[in-house]
């Protein structure tokens, strides 16, 4: 091998190399609220430590407001274990509907650009209709249609779950207010007070 094609394997090596220690220190976050925005994640992931990318993984197949999908690179792989480690262990909401997120470690296949695996190369090439593959590759197609329509009607229930949820927890906060707001009324304008010796009651302080 010549000295040029060995310094190309080399380089080819260690970028794979590096980008095998990005994969390790990300972490692929799932169930996350349309509403999550870059920031608002980073800002989310910043008491793990140091957020140095985040990048949303896009969803060609489903509806607009399907959960989004995130990966996102720590400073450190033990950052990144303790982003998982505490996701796992209790919910975490982020912006939103009350849609708890989840966390797993990232996988080589999530990234849309990682390198080429040195030593490895991919061919492409189309099927002809007398090809032994070609029943098997529109089955395939036939199969993943299927998928995407299920998942689809999943997340729909899902998210049409959640909604109700969310109008319940915000009918629940609004009468919580209506309640305080009456008690603070009730205590600064005296009436407390007034029925208190009205019906010979004590008032604590408190």
């Amino acid at each position: 091998m010549s000295p040029r094609l060995d310094e190309m394997g080399s380089q080819a090596e260690q970028e794979y190399a590096d980008f095998q220690a990005k994969v390790c220190r990300t972490v692929y976050l799932d169930n996350l609220s349309p509403k999550v925005t870059e920031q608002v994640l980073r800002t989310a992931m910043d008491q793990f430590g140091t957020v140095k990318t985040v990048e949303f993984i896009p969803n060609y197949l489903g509806p607009v407001n399907m959960p989004q999908c995130a990966l996102v690179e720590m400073e450190t792989q033990k950052q990144s274990e303790a982003v998982i480690k505490s996701l796992a262990e209790n919910p975490f909401m982020i912006a939103g509907m009350p849609r708890p997120v989840r966390a797993a470690e990232a996988d080589e296949t999530m990234f849309d650009d990682p390198p080429p695996r040195p030593g490895r190369s991919i061919q492409c090439r189309w099927l002809d209709a007398n090809d032994p593959d070609f029943e098997t590759a529109k089955e395939i197609k036939r199969a993943v249609k299927r998928h995407s329509e299920e998942v689809a009607y999943l997340v729909k229930q899902q998210l049409e779950s959640e909604e109700k949820l969310a109008n319940h927890q915000a009918q629940l906060l609004k009468a919580n207010n209506t309640k305080f707001d009456m008690i603070d009324k009730v205590t600064s304008d005296q009436t407390a007070q007034s029925l208190a010796q009205c019906y010979n009651l004590k008032i604590a302080d408190d």
